[in-house]
């Protein structure tokens, strides 16, 4: 039988929350550092399933990686070439894992095998193939093709020097190519074919880049250019930021709730996209102060929660956050440009849609878009099903903020990126 949560109806205690690193952040910063031709001390990494998958990828790989308590780490970078050219790689079901290795194993070459759970292998990572075997990789599906698991061999390299990719499935297939080229020391130009969608997450992959000297010209997202030469040298250390994408319950709590939340490792600086989030929620009746190391969200007393229509094109992970608190608005709202989300963990679309209707909303769904009216009454003690997602946990457990009980099933699954969440949850919140 699977594991359940079932959270009461409850309130918002005022808190400050201390946000778990960045999983974008997190894993970047380790595949950067294991590149880098020095030692690089990380600290306030994410410690979750998908950067466990990172470290044991690195660590199969030759990569020298010494631990220093929790969150704290020195990695002992290759100078660019990895110690070990064979090896079976399992990378469960992270992305932010599977995508970058698979373009620097290409680029460097060798005997690998990269894997994953079941939905892994139905992740498309086509776009990327193709553009790294125009660059002169030898990749085999080992399944369907287009998708996972893959093959990688030795890279022959073939004077090609524009690169076209697609960018309108992930984004990780431009970052994981953009952290890999420079491997090779040749000058190359990346032409992005079609829309690029997620932009504020290649921001993210450019300033890292930077940070280990490794700098991209960038001509509006439509032409990235590698100079020659480039080879990655790390800061001597490297604090993590705070998970933006996770800050995203704890504010949304704050605004549906009124009562004053805080989170700390994210603020005015943030690399991160996902702070736009919080601007999002300034639209529809949130009162947010920012510091350089914190958010904090209130709501006015009578002020209500407004409803919305959202192109959320640029914050598709905390999106997810605002299909929930559409249910605070009284009103139909729409999130507009998010067919990312039928390539995630799950089919986020449709996942959302099943969910929200057991709450009692009435939910339409198109390819990129979702329509959500609330119900005039929630539904209590719905039974949440996650689907493996660690944010359909998380989002819909708000839910117990709007006077009504509600179950989660398998939170567990939150280990992904945030083990604590629930414990965290509770520490915040209190039975009606």
């Amino acid at each position: 039988m699977t594991e359940s949560i079932r959270l009461p109806a409850c309130r918002l205690k005022p808190s400050t929350v201390a946000l778990p690193g960045s999983k974008s952040i997190s894993n970047r910063t380790l595949l950067l550092a294991a590149l880098s031709g020095n030692v690089c001390e990380i600290r306030s990494l994410l410690k979750s399933d998908d950067t466990d998958r990172m470290l044991e990828a690195l660590g199969k790989l030759g990569v020298n990686i010494r631990f220093l308590e929790t969150g704290r780490l020195k990695v002992h970078g290759t100078g660019g070439k990895f110690p070990n050219r064979e090896a079976d790689l399992f990378l469960g079901n992270a992305g932010t894992a599977f995508r970058p290795l698979t373009a620097a194993l290409a680029v460097l070459g060798g005997d690998y095998r990269l894997h994953g759970v079941p939905r892994m292998h139905e992740r498309p990572i086509g776009d990327l193939v193709d553009a790294l075997l125009i660059a002169g990789a030898d990749i085999q599906y080992l399944g369907n093709e287009h998708y996972p698991p893959l093959q990688i061999n030795a890279f022959t390299g073939n004077g090609t020097r524009v690169i076209p990719i697609k960018g309108n499935v992930s984004s990780q297939f431009l970052t994981a190519l953009l952290m890999a080229l420079p491997l090779t020391g040749e000058a190359f130009e990346i032409h992005m074919v079609g829309e690029l969608i997620s932009k504020p997450y290649i921001d993210i992959t450019l300033k890292l880049m930077a940070q280990f000297g490794v700098n991209i010209e960038n001509d509006d997202y439509r032409i990235f250019k590698i100079p020659a030469g480039t080879r990655y040298h790390a800061p001597e250390v490297l604090h993590v930021e705070g998970d933006a994408s996770s800050a995203s319950y704890f504010l949304g709590a704050g605004l549906i709730s009124g009562t004053p939340i805080r989170v700390t490792g994210i603020g005015l600086n943030s690399i991160q996209g996902d702070v736009a989030f919080a601007r999002e929620l300034e639209k529809i009746g949130a009162h947010a102060v920012w510091g350089d190391n914190f958010i904090e969200i209130s709501r006015a007393e009578g002020q209500a929660v407004k409803a919305f229509d959202l192109d959320a094109n640029h914050i598709p992970d905390a999106a997810m956050t605002l299909a929930v608190i559409a249910l605070a608005s009284g009103k139909p709202c729409t999130l507009r440009n998010i067919g990312s989300w039928r390539v995630k963990e799950t089919d986020r679309i449709a996942a959302m849609a099943n969910e929200l209707r057991k709450l009692g909303a009435e939910v339409a769904e198109e390819e990129e878009a979702i329509y959500i009216t609330p119900p005039p009454q929630l539904n209590a003690d719905a039974a949440i099903d996650t689907y493996d997602d660690h944010r359909i946990a998380m989002c819909f457990s708000l839910v117990s903020l709007l006077g009504v009980p509600v179950t989660i099933n398998d939170p567990k699954c939150t280990h992904k990126t945030f083990p604590t969440y629930f414990d965290v949850f509770g520490e915040i919140t209190e039975a009606l």
